[in-house]
């Protein structure tokens, strides 16, 4: 409707409409309809029948003595205010007026007369509205938390369960979970496994029989298993399959183990391997992945003199190297950044307080999520001392300097020797943390920035391209 047709409306038809039947009708819209006089006594009073009786008896009373003492202020600024209006107000009603509600008044003055008309409004059904919005947004978080608390459950359970696991949706055929033995049995990352087609990451079903073969295996008199082949990795593995029901779609559970050629190979090899830590010539070492020594065999054993396993398990292997954290950080830092390292030559303390020459090899692994360093230890103390780097001079003096890399600073090594025992030193410190600027820099007790100086210095800023 434009503002035309309600001009002209209210200058055709409102002004005809008798102004009694006009405020009567007006008033019966409210639950409370109160005219004041210009001395704020109650002219007239009517009231919904819940409240009639007490409103009628307001008649010829002041005003203000009806409301509470908080809603008496209010009222009395915003009546003091000489505007038309209409204002709204929010006030309660002092207990001996007989009503005792909630009220939003409408303040209106009426023309020129200096009265003012109050339409009221309860607001219980407001506040009862209000009341259930809250309740059922707590009752949102309530369900919210609950089930955040059950997929918590289910995810622990997923993982703890040593069993490789493949929930596939039948509706789909896609997997839609898998834990983390699953994800390693078939060697991909969770990102390129979920939500793909089951049937293109193993072998041994078509595609059209793939579902079809796993649900006739779950829903057997005696639940049975299907042989596949992992496309990734060429595992032989057996698939037991368990079918449910879950938000409509019906899904299946798949247990995933190694088939029996595969599990008899699999302990052969691990057997094997057992066997070669147990009895290998060269010490081997399983670090967590803050150095703390979780496995040791007999050989690291009898490089370090010490009588047993329990003497040696729960210790840092900084306790066991001749440059202590220093070389634990160095050996730590590359094997986690490439994976792998080659050839570290350093020192191992032995228990009577001895020292041998040794080289390490060192593979960062991954068990149940848990990052694991294995070393092999070689002694090398039969070697020719420590290697020194290619094209260094190779008589006595200079081989007993560099010996003292990474034991002593770098200004006390060189605070008497030539510029060329000060490069052979940087060469070695590069040529054991594998050209690592940092680390060569800390094995030297140097700052980064000193370390490139002497670099550009000596023209060795290509050989230590890697940081």
């Amino acid at each position: 409707m434009t503002s035309d047709n309600a001009e002209t409306m209210d200058a055709g038809k409102l002004q005809d409409f008798p102004q009694d039947l006009l405020f009567q009708a007006v008033s019966q819209a409210f639950d409370i309809s109160l005219t004041i006089s210009p001395d704020l006594t109650v002219l007239d009073a009517t009231g919904m029948p819940h409240v009639a009786l007490a409103v009628a008896g307001w008649r010829g009373k002041p005003l203000l003595d009806l409301f509470a003492r908080d809603s008496r202020r209010k009222l009395e600024t915003r009546l003091a205010d000489p505007g038309i209006g209409p204002f709204h107000l929010e006030l309660n009603h002092d207990p001996s007026s007989g009503v005792d509600l909630p009220m939003r008044y409408t303040l209106t003055r009426l023309g020129g007369r200096g009265a003012v008309l109050l339409l009221g409004r309860d607001l219980r059904p407001m506040a009862e509205v209000q009341q259930r919005l809250i309740e059922a947004q707590l009752a949102l978080q309530r369900d919210h938390e609950a089930g955040r608390e059950i997929e918590t459950r289910y995810r622990v359970l997923m993982e703890a369960n040593g069993a490789p696991i493949v929930i596939i949706s039948t509706t789909t055929g896609r997997i839609v979970d898998a834990n983390k033995a699953a994800l390693e049995m078939i060697g991909a990352a969770r990102g390129d496994l979920i939500d793909s087609p089951a049937a293109q990451e193993f072998e041994g079903r078509r595609r059209g029989e793939f579902l079809e073969s796993l649900t006739r295996a779950a829903t057997a008199e005696t639940p049975g298993t299907v042989e596949l082949s992992v496309r990734r990795t060429r595992k032989r593995i057996q698939v037991a399959p368990t079918l449910f029901r879950a938000a409509g779609d019906k899904l299946l559970m798949c247990r995933i183990d190694l088939s029996e050629d595969a599990r008899a190979q699999h302990d052969e090899l691990g057997s094997a391997l057992n066997r070669l830590f147990q009895t290998g010539v060269d010490g081997m070492v399983f670090l967590d992945g803050d150095g703390v020594i979780k496995a040791t065999n007999e050989a690291f054993l009898n490089l370090t003199d010490i009588p047993n396993t329990a003497a040696v398990v729960g210790r840092s292997l900084a306790d066991f190297l001749s440059r202590g954290e220093t070389d634990l950080k160095v050996l730590l830092e590359n094997v986690k950044r490439v994976g792998r390292l080659r050839h570290y030559a350093t020192r191992l303390n032995t228990d009577f307080g001895g020292q041998i020459a040794v080289e390490m090899s060192a593979s960062y692994l991954q068990d149940r999520g848990q990052g694991v360093v294995g070393l092999i230890i070689r002694d090398a103390s039969a070697a020719e001392g420590m290697r020194l780097p290619a094209g260094s001079v190779g008589n006595e003096g200079l081989r007993n300097v560099m010996q003292l890399v990474g034991y002593s600073a770098l200004k006390e090594i060189v605070a008497e020797t030539t510029e060329i025992i000060e490069k052979m030193c940087i060469e070695a410190a590069l040529e054991l943390t594998g050209n690592n600027r940092a680390a060569a820099a800390e094995l030297l007790s140097l700052s980064r920035q000193s370390l490139y100086v002497k670099l550009r210095k000596f023209g060795l800023l290509a050989k230590a391209g890697n940081e």
